[in-house]
């Protein structure tokens, strides 16, 4: 069998005064509420006389201006100098400025091994012109002298034919023996005295017989080139040549 268990001492008076506490604090929320209430309705009747400001709209937004181009202002003309007048009115006449020579310049190293080069090309420009001017003349005398042995063998050959049209050959010659002779000649080519035999063909007749067709044969042919001309000429001739 469970016992009750007996009532701890002081609790009734704990909730009594928990109860009491409860009371005072709403009765203390009351009447702060009531006094707020009535301090609110006086400065309603306090303020309520007061006119209060009328609330002005805002102004309307203002679009910014556009920043004007900056103007070129031209540049003024340079004002010309104005001429100095005295006191008679004549212009005085402004002295011209003197002008400063420019230092003189410096004269420059003399480069040696530049000097050295161009006249080792200068020489050797030198020697291949003088070479080339040798050959060239080489080449012109010996053109020359072709032209004049070719021309000399020309009139020669005249000669010979002149002597050939005017030689009686000797009766039972056997062979083309060779007879030359010598004779001297005027500068018409006309023969001066009797020609001389320098080499007999061996057979005395011939050399006769071309003796006398030489003298019947003056003057003899001139040459087509003068300069071939000469007064000593040898005439080597075979009658049937």
């Amino acid at each position: 069998m469970i016992q009750d268990t007996a009532p701890e001492p002081g609790k009734k008076q704990a909730l009594a005064l928990s109860i009491g506490v409860h009371l005072l604090l709403v009765l203390a929320l009351f009447l702060g509420v009531q006094w707020k209430t009535e301090h609110a309705a006086v400065e309603v009747e306090l303020w309520s006389d007061i006119p209060r400001p009328a609330i002005s709209p805002p102004p309307p937004a203002t679009q910014p201006k556009p920043t004007p181009k900056p103007e070129v202002t031209p540049e003024p003309a340079p004002m010309k100098k104005a001429d100095i007048v005295v006191k008679d009115g004549k212009k005085k006449e402004e002295k011209p400025k003197r002008e400063i020579p420019p230092p003189p310049k410096q004269p420059e190293k003399p480069n040696f091994n530049e000097f050295f080069k161009q006249e080792d090309q200068r020489k050797q420009q030198t020697e291949r012109a003088n070479r080339e001017a040798a050959l060239r003349e080489m080449a012109a005398a010996e053109q020359q002298a072709a032209a004049q042995k070719s021309a000399a063998a020309t009139w020669v050959g005249k000669i010979k034919d002149k002597i050939r049209g005017n030689i009686v050959l000797p009766p039972g010659l056997q062979g083309n023996p060779e007879a030359v002779f010598e004779v001297r000649l005027l500068p018409d080519a006309g023969i001066v005295g009797q020609p001389r035999l320098l080499r007999s063909s061996g057979n005395p007749a011939l050399d006769d017989a071309i003796e006398r067709a030489i003298l019947k044969s003056s003057p003899l042919p001139k040459p087509d080139d003068p300069s071939v001309f000469d007064r000593n000429l040898e005439i080597t001739y075979r009658p049937y040549d």
